[in-house]
């Protein structure tokens, strides 16, 4: 059980680190953590812009804009779905050309660090999932949705006897495909994609016991 926070307010706007959301524009997102000791005691506060989406973000981004196929008469994909995630441009070969697309998220931490790219697939080196020395334990991943904002977050604990130092953090997609084979008979096809990355720019500490949130917030403005 994590204990209220016994801080003031004062002492949290100490423990965040100052951040610029100024010059953002009309999608505004940012990541925010906490952490706290064994006692369940708030120690770092930490908020920072979140600017690093990769082209596999924008290219799913592209399906509520564009959709997902060119039009009524063609079982062909929109070309940017196709060409930035290297799907096939047609997943059924069946009569109908009958497909569902879905996909899960999964917040993912790192003690490493590597310049951005758009073609990103993986951060430099990913914190395993478990209670071993090293390793963090992932709780589920909750999601939340308002009319303008998707909210990820996640809790972590650290099991390990030493203080384990968390520096990348990225959005991971695992993207699904049910489609018709033949006749009747659907199948699935299955696709992970790192959707952001970005290092944290004061690198976050849990100590031994300890318990952080990871929070990673996408707003709609305009």
């Amino acid at each position: 059980m994590v204990a209220p926070d016994l801080v003031s307010e004062d002492d949290i706007a100490k423990l965040i680190m100052p951040d610029d959301l100024s010059d953002e524009s009309a999608l505004k997102t940012y990541i925010e953590v906490k952490v706290y000791d064994k006692e369940g005691h708030l120690i770092q506060h930490h908020r920072q812009p979140m600017r690093s989406l990769t082209q596999y973000f924008l290219a799913l981004m592209s399906i509520p804009i564009i959709g997902t196929y060119k039009g009524s008469s063609t079982n062909q994909a929109q070309a940017v779905l196709a060409g930035l995630t290297g799907l096939p441009s047609q997943q059924s070969t069946a009569g109908s050309y009958s497909a569902n697309i879905f996909w899960d998220w999964s917040l993912v931490l790192g003690s490493g660090t590597q310049p951005f790219s758009l073609t990103l697939t993986s951060l430099a080196a990913p914190i395993s999932n478990g209670t071993g020395a090293g390793e963090l334990y992932y709780g589920p991943l909750g999601v939340s949705y308002t009319a303008t904002s998707i909210t990820a977050t996640t809790t972590v604990i650290n099991y390990s006897a030493s203080t384990i130092t968390i520096t990348e953090i990225g959005l991971e997609a695992t993207i699904y495909f049910q489609y018709e084979a033949s006749g009747p008979t659907f199948t699935y096809s299955t696709h992970n994609f790192l959707l952001t990355y970005d290092t944290f720019s004061t690198p976050i500490s849990l100590p031994p016991n300890g318990i952080a949130t990871f929070q990673i917030t996408i707003t709609f403005t305009g």
